[in-house]
């Protein structure tokens, strides 16, 4: 239930902070564009890792949610949310043990990605040990690198191996833009969402030429799920059947970079507190890397105006371009006075932007949902450190 609102200077800081209003903006816009596309919508809540937060995105028409780890999967199905799918492929014995416990949880829908046959001969353990056959998503590298199988000949490969494991059942393929792929423009990430959306169409008619029982085929990362969705819309992605965003949920200075969000639209800010003045050239501020993390951005050190004074920014100050946040250490961040600046006072609360709203999350135990200044209600971040 939303808690009685306050206003939010009274926080203990740092604090993280949700503007609710930017929020249910972001979640309505992506809500209708895949409601208009015809296409499923599955949010991937590693990002916010906030059950509540994932329970507002299924209110606002998501088929259910994806999360990375099966630890993150724990906690969601623990909050009540029932059909889940787990991204990242994963191995191990206590990561087995976790997921029989969840594919023998009664209600709930679990899908599980793989890339190797390994990963799914555990699955295929746990599928006969518990008497069902566990939902596979077998995930395409369409580029980024990372998880999956290449497409054409190994995809073919992998998919006859798999349908050879009892216990399971290969239901549908994956594919993930990265950001490092797209050309941070209208035209770039309307580019990656054709290529990768096509490799996923063609292995999907690929494998179903081929028998395989191919029900879903999912793509669409959040620099291109606008994208996506317009060419799916159009008729060109006509395979694709989900489409899963994370962070264009929350949005934050990483992904700006890379067409994923603006910065008006970063719905979470790190609230501080000024704690020393005693610098002309600067104050102290009580956000550093355990309350903040530390990402600087430094790939896209060749950007126009990514350094001031040969320092990169951990984050603009929200309504302050004259203050510049170019170093942190452990509990302190070195806020920096611009030209012509005005000078902060002793005890002054600041709002930063993060260039991850990923690792703010995962450090904070609870956000604080602000609307007009005030707190509206408290968010619970208990899927933060699981998996690590």
């Amino acid at each position: 239930m939303p808690k009685q609102t306050i206003p939010y200077p009274p926080l203990d800081t740092p604090a993280v902070l949700i503007d609710m209003d930017k929020l249910e903006a972001n979640i309505k816009e992506i809500a209708q564009a895949t409601t208009e596309a015809r296409v499923k919508l599955r949010p991937h809540v590693k990002i916010h890792q906030c059950p509540e937060i994932a329970k507002m995105q299924i209110e606002a028409g998501a088929c259910g949610i994806e999360v990375g780890l099966i630890d993150q999967a724990e906690v969601m199905a623990e909050a009540g949310i029932n059909d889940i799918i787990v991204a990242h492929p994963f191995y191990g014995e206590r990561k087995f043990e976790k997921a029989k416990k969840l594919v023998a949880r009664p209600g709930l829908k679990l899908a599980i990605v793989v890339d190797m046959v390994e990963q799914a001969e555990g699955l295929s353990q746990i599928g006969q040990a518990v008497g069902k056959k566990i939902p596979v998503h077998m995930k395409i590298d369409t580029g980024a690198k990372r998880y999956g199988v290449l497409p054409g000949a190994p995809t073919l490969e992998l998919a006859r191996k798999l349908s050879k494991l009892p216990g399971i059942e290969l239901v549908g393929i994956y594919g993930h833009e990265s950001s490092g792929q797209t050309v941070p423009t209208a035209e770039g990430v309307t580019k990656v969402a054709l290529e990768v959306g096509t490799i996923l169409c063609e292995m999907a008619c690929l494998l179903r030429g081929e028998g395989f029982n191919i029900k879903d085929v999912a793509t669409g990362a959040s620099p291109t799920v606008f994208a996506a969705c317009r060419w799916i819309k159009e008729g060109v992605l006509k395979e694709i059947t989900e489409i899963h965003p994370g962070q264009r949920f929350i949005g934050d200075i990483t992904y700006s970079y890379s067409y994923g969000c603006t910065r008006d639209r970063c719905a979470l800010t790190l609230l501080t507190t000024v704690v020393s003045t005693s610098h002309p050239t600067h104050v102290i501020v009580d956000a550093g890397f355990k309350a903040l993390g530390g990402e600087s951005i430094i790939g896209r050190r060749d950007t126009p105006g990514f350094f001031w004074n040969d320092l990169p920014s951990f984050g603009p100050i929200k309504g302050r371009d004259d203050l510049w946040l170019g170093r942190v250490a452990a509990e302190s961040g070195w806020l920096y006075y611009k030209e012509n600046a005005k000078k902060l006072t002793l005890g002054e609360r600041l709002e930063i932007i993060p260039n991850s709203a990923s690792l703010a999350f995962n450090i904070h135990d609870k956000a604080y949902g602000v609307r007009n200044g005030v707190i509206e209600r408290e968010f619970s971040i208990t899927g933060r450190g699981r998996g690590t």
